[in-house]
């Protein structure tokens, strides 16, 4: 039956909210009037979730990692020391600084009251609790282990942001070299050579082919860089669309995987997410097969994702998980090995959590030592355009002085 929340004023005039079944609008307000109570607005709990979930993704102030972790958090402690689950949600609900996730903390309050079970209350707000998060309570839910599995989660929410941060970290540096040459050779083509080709012109002098490359395309890009910076828009516009596309997401997440010094980071850190995340829901009682689909959704990356979908259907036919993973293609020969080694022994999930902190100790020294490695290629870079620049320049500038000199 469909759930309607409601705000009416009894008979000394205080405003009260809540919610009720009924089979429509006019039902929910007949049984409030029966119960000597005027209602003020009556709205379908459907739409108030709607509601919720156009506020969260359009609203000036999402919800952060932090509020999701600082929640998981408060919710292992309350529940560790006997707080009543609804007390405990109307507690969170009463402190929480952030207005959109307090509504959302009201509503599973709400929900929670008619009966519901907290993770299809979670699943209802997908915008706020990945189905990562929704799948654990589930089975915290079934296990009746409900405050540990909260702190599991708070712990692995702190290590996907960690992890995160990293590569952002990792990402942040070449991002700005890149950034860097790109407008330098922006200044060079706009301003320095438009300088020299007057000189150039004015001596009518026999140019070298780069002098005359590097002219005509400076003189291109000064006419014509109103549709150069909407091509470049448009292109940065559909690059940002094509991404969200299921398609688009693969294959660059596929392609980043090759990228120089970067790639490698990149795939240690899903490693080290798919480690941690397949060992927490083994320690927690998860049948294999729905751990590696749960898996698949916090490594970050959609090929691995793929990868490890195909491993979980390679175990619902009764293939051993190490096997699977070797035709995977994406797992180093260390992670195989102790994957082989966990299953032998019956000790998957503590092998897999020092894959884990293997992993995550490697995207840690790798991101301290990436300077050291990207300096190769800028110097390379660098040399390169110094290298165009006196060649395309600064020759014809020789060569008008030495004939300045015979005359």
């Amino acid at each position: 039956m469909p759930s309607f929340s409601y705000r009416a004023r009894n008979p000394r005039g205080e405003l009260l909210t809540g919610r009720l079944e009924g089979g429509s609008v006019d039902a929910v307000a007949d049984e409030l009037m029966r119960s000597g109570l005027t209602p003020v607005a009556i709205q379908p709990q459907a739409e108030r979730v709607q509601a919720l979930g156009l506020a969260i993704r359009f609203g000036e102030e999402k919800v952060s990692e932090t509020d999701l972790m600082l929640f998981a958090r408060q919710m292992a402690s309350l529940l560790k020391a006997g707080v009543p689950i609804l007390r405990a949600l109307a507690s969170l609900a009463e402190s929480a600084s952030h207005k959109v996730f307090q509504a959302v903390l009201n509503d599973l309050r709400e929900s929670l009251a008619a009966g519901r079970e907290l993770s299809a209350c979670l699943r209802k707000h997908p915008a706020v609790f990945p189905p990562f998060f929704v799948n654990m309570v589930r089975v915290g839910e079934s296990t009746g282990r409900l405050d540990e599995m909260f702190l599991r989660l708070f712990h692995h929410l702190e290590f996907e942001r960690d992890m995160r941060e990293r590569v952002k970290s990792a990402l942040r540096y070449p991002s700005f070299v890149i950034i860097a040459l790109v407008v330098a050779l922006g200044v060079i083509n706009v301003m320095v050579i438009p300088a020299f080709a007057k000189v150039y012109k004015s001596s009518r002098a026999d140019l070298p082919f780069m002098t005359q490359v590097l002219v005509a395309v400076s003189e291109w890009t000064v006419a014509w860089w109103p549709v150069l910076l909407g091509g470049l828009v448009a292109a940065f516009l559909g690059f940002r669309w094509w991404l969200r596309t299921r398609d688009g997401r693969y294959a660059w997440d596929r392609q980043v995987l090759k990228f120089p010094i970067v790639g490698k980071i990149i795939h240690k850190a899903a490693l080290a997410r798919f480690a941690k995340g397949l060992a927490m829901t083994y320690q927690s009682g998860v049948p294999i097969v729905q751990g590696l689909t749960s898996t698949a959704q916090v490594v970050d990356n959609a090929f691995i994702a793929s990868r490890v979908e195909q491993m979980r259907d390679g175990v619902e036919r009764g293939d051993a998980l190490t096997r699977t993973a070797r035709t995977s293609g994406v797992f180093t020969p260390v992670v195989l090995q102790m994957m082989a080694v966990g299953e032998e022994t019956g000790e998957l999930d503590r092998l897999l959590l020092e894959i884990g902190e293997l992993y995550q100790r490697e995207v840690e020294y790798e991101i301290r030592t990436l300077a050291e490695q990207i300096e190769p290629l800028l110097i390379a870079g660098l040399g390169v355009i110094v290298l165009v620049v006196a060649l395309g320049v600064f020759l014809p500038v020789w060569d008008l002085g030495s004939t300045m000199m015979r005359r």
